[in-house]
């Protein structure tokens, strides 16, 4: 028997001990409403969540070609009508999550207007994303259930059942999330205290990087600032804490580590022997052996390996890292933080390259051998022009004529049509797959697609509606499409949840009920 046909008979035994004060109360009814919110808090969401999150990370384990994506949103609505469309184009919510970009929440979430990327915007902003993507998340179960149940009154004989079936076996609309707290907002007694507001709205995944919290930056630009392992390690276990104080013991952990461009730190790690994780970290400082004479006002001096070594300190009061040291300070990023509580990687880079990626991946996994990465697909990327100078590097090692093709200017139309141009969007098609492959990328992630894609959008449509096209560049643009690619919220009354409430009115006021979907309704025209 379903739990919709056992909460049909539970709550029909609870109206016969009530009594006759419960005679208007249809146990049917009851359980359909217990069926449109199968996820009563956030704690529920993310254990179930975590569970499949958890399921999903084995399965790559065992078969990399089962990697999981999602795309950044940045309001409830646009993470409802990217479950809904991914329902209704693969019928399966299979390996499909949503992520939670830091970045545009301070560019579209914080009262202080759009802000850069420094965690300037307030805290509590991004658990509040959270609880808003799933509220937007069970309505759409809500209302695809209720059109359901709408259409089991209508139905007679073996279609009856059919429909029963896919109530039955609903899909929810609820998936993980990846969110991004950031470099923790503060210290880790902060960072845990935030941590649970995440988790109670239902985060499973809590992605933090190994910045200064203070001085965060944009993994994309410059003045990245690092801070030594133990630091970043505390701030690890602080969101354990938080995931095991609320009950979510398989939460998970996102450790991210912008060490490839940040050449700077704040802090000089503390060591107390000879190869510990402070030395480890500290043998990666600019520093010039100096004699104990030469040492000048203020200056600040290291001994390792009996020398004295004064580490270069920049007017910010900052240290220094050798140049081209970045990769290797990733690698021991990633596997000090997986050695210590982390369950996945994400190493911030500056180019979509999947050897580079491997390369670091195959030296973690030398210690770590199921590391995995979650990788941000970033749009800081210039895809094309990444993709077509990796081809053209490749053309000139094999020796065919590059003559035709410029480097620096392989971003240009002319090419589209080029052999070169096309080699390079079928490497772009495919980098997903392979990258999961061969670089052990378990989760691809597009940050920021909604931001652009909702600035393309509107940027065609006010040419359009504002220019000599007027109605017609809205309907044939935007209502004509929707309708012919069969777009939920062409109905935007129903997807607002006007038959939600319809439903509810009959519930509670039976024929006396002033519902809106009569026969005066517009949205009868879809």
């Amino acid at each position: 028997m379903s739990q919709y046909q056992d909460d049909i008979k539970a709550v029909g035994a609870l109206k016969e001990q009530q009594g006759s004060a419960w005679n208007a109360i249809n146990p049917e009814s009851a359980a359909r409403m217990r069926a449109q919110n199968k996820f009563k808090t956030g704690l529920d969401i993310a254990k179930y969540t975590a569970g499949i999150m958890r399921a999903d990370m084995a399965a790559y384990d065992a078969d990399p070609s089962k990697y999981t994506q999602s795309l950044g949103c940045w309001h409830g609505f646009i993470g409802q009508q990217k479950m809904i469309s991914i329902k209704k184009h693969f019928n399966s919510t299979d390996r499909r999550y949503l992520y939670l970009s830091g970045w545009m929440v301070a560019a579209l979430r914080s009262e202080f207007g759009p802000l850069p990327d420094q965690s300037m915007h307030e805290k509590t902003a991004v658990s509040a994303l959270i609880k808003e993507l799933y509220t937007f998340l069970r309505q759409a179960d809500a209302r695809e259930l209720g059109g359901l149940f709408r259409q089991l009154d209508a139905a007679e004989g073996s279609a009856k059942a059919a429909i029963q079936d896919k109530i039955d076996n609903h899909v929810t609309h609820v998936v993980p999330i990846i969110a991004d707290i950031d470099a923790g907002f503060g210290n880790a007694e902060a960072t845990y205290l935030l941590a649970k507001q995440f988790i109670e709205a239902g985060a499973c995944c809590i992605q933090i990087e190994n910045q200064v919290s203070d001085e965060k930056q944009c993994g994309h630009q410059d003045g990245k600032v690092t801070v030594p392992h133990e630091d970043f390690l505390a701030k690890i276990r602080a969101i354990r804490y938080a995931f095991l104080e609320l009950g979510v013991d398989n939460g998970i952990i996102v450790a991210r580590t912008d060490s490839l461009g940040a050449g700077l730190t704040k802090q000089i790690a503390v060591t107390a022997e000879p190869g510990d994780l402070g030395d480890q970290y500290n043998a990666f400082l600019d520093c010039e052996e100096v004699s104990a004479d030469a040492l000048g006002n203020g200056d600040v001096i290291i001994k390792r390996e009996g020398k004295l070594l004064r580490p270069k300190r920049l007017p910010s009061n900052l240290f220094q890292f050798r140049a081209g040291s970045g990769e290797a300070r990733c690698v021991l990023d990633c596997i000090t933080s997986l050695q210590n509580g982390a369950d996945l990687l994400w190493i911030e880079t500056e180019k979509p390259h999947i050897a580079q990626i491997g390369g670091m991946v195959k030296e973690i996994r030398k210690v770590i051998p199921n590391a995995k990465l979650v990788y941000n697909n970033s749009p800081s990327f210039n895809w094309t022009l990444n993709f077509r100078q990796q081809v053209y590097d490749a053309f000139k090692a094999e020796g065919k004529d590059v003559s035709a093709y410029e480097r620096t200017q392989l971003m240009s139309v002319e090419y589209d049509d080029s052999e070169l141009a096309k080699q390079a969007d079928e490497k772009i098609r495919t980098f997903q797959a392979d990258a999961a492959r061969e670089a052990g990328i378990f989760h691809h992630l597009i940050t920021l697609p909604t931001y652009h894609t909702a600035a393309l959008s509107t940027d065609n449509l006010a040419k359009e509606y504002f220019g000599d096209q007027g109605m017609l560049g809205y309907v044939a643009g935007v209502q004509r499409k929707e309708i012919r690619q069969g777009i939920a919220c062409v109905k935007h009354q129903n997807m607002s949840g006007s038959d939600i409430g319809d439903d509810h009115k009959d519930y509670f006021s039976g024929e006396a009920a002033l519902k809106a979907a009569g026969k005066d309704n517009t949205m009868n025209q879809f």
